[in-house]
């Protein structure tokens, strides 16, 4: 039972039932809605630009074979330190790799371990926030001063004392990142379990007899999971950086694997006579920080306004 119905049902009772417009359509068309959107990002040029970054930065990580065909752990020694070029797009490092398919190819280290990051943060996080706002009391109380002890402990410092109690590699790196972050999905949930819990909509449904699972499932839960939904968008380029921060100590993938972190770690060594060996990864990096962080500001509160 949504707000609407229970508003309608009490002026169809009062005599006060809505009159019904003529001439307005029954429901809004696809292409307006299409339409709609592409004009908002028109409007944006900024955001359209973010939004095809993160759209080529996810077919990479995904279908590297779009991008390049070159092994990125195959090297020439004759070609090594070679600069930027129309065949080396991203020059190459000390062995004779082609950096730009090892940019490419790290995409799919790098991303993943972001997603998963952010999954263990969101389903963590959230389940302890609607569990606190929704039953309350003493289990309130309770999950409130676990997260204020995770909040007054750095993030990073937190996932390093993680991945150093869980060991090396991409996906422990990717949990100690996620654990990390679980307190602000807690805080978040919590805030807007307990605002939509007091919403006139979910009275109704309590007072028609709904069981608990009912009111949480069907009206809690999709009205609460919007802001969520956009800290995990704000938390995508956070997550990027403490995973990039993770591999560049040494607490990711092994040698090899063409890890970002991994890849501005290793060519730092020679900034002398190859910057681009971390100057272009680190661009990588920081394009995909920024291009998350306007796509997640865009949610946040732009396109609310817009419609």
């Amino acid at each position: 039972m949504s707000q609407s119905l229970v508003d309608d049902q009490a002026e169809a009772a009062l005599g006060l039932a809505r009159p019904v417009e003529s001439g307005s359509p029954a429901e809004p068309g696809r292409p307006a809605g299409l339409r709609r959107v592409l004009r908002f990002l028109l409007r944006r040029p900024g955001l359209l630009l973010s939004a095809v970054v993160l759209v080529l930065v996810v077919l990479a990580a995904f279908w590297p074979d779009l991008f390049t065909s070159q092994d990125p752990l195959k090297g020439v020694p004759s070609q090594n330190f070679r600069g930027p070029s129309g065949s080396h797009w991203f020059g190459t490092d000390e062995l004779g790799r082609d950096v730009f398919s090892r940019v490419v190819h790290g995409a799919q280290l790098s991303l993943k371990a972001t997603l998963l990051a952010v999954l263990v943060a969101f389903v963590v996080g959230g389940l302890l926030g609607v569990v606190a706002g929704f039953v309350g009391r003493w289990v309130d109380d309770a999950l409130m001063r676990f997260v204020d002890v995770l909040l007054s402990i750095p993030a990073l410092f937190l996932s390093l004392a993680l991945v150093t109690a869980l060991g090396y590699g991409t996906v422990k790196v990717a949990v100690a990142v996620g654990i990390a972050s679980v307190a602000s999905f807690a805080r978040v949930a919590r805030s807007e379990v307990l605002r939509v819990r007091q919403a006139v909509f979910v009275e109704a449904s309590r007072s028609c007899g709904a069981r608990w699972y009912s009111v949480l499932g069907r009206h809690v839960l999709p009205n609460a999971a919007g802001p969520v939904i956009v800290l995990a968008t704000l938390d995508f380029g956070s997550s990027i950086l403490a995973v990039s921060a993770l591999s560049f100590l040494g607490y990711g993938a092994p040698p090899p694997a063409p890890e970002w972190g991994t890849l501005i770690s290793d060519g730092r060594n020679y900034l002398a006579n190859a910057w681009w060996l971390t100057a272009l990864p680190g661009l990588a990096i920081a394009a995909t920080v920024l291009a998350a962080n306007r796509v997640a500001r865009a949610l946040d509160g732009e396109w609310a306004r817009q419609r």
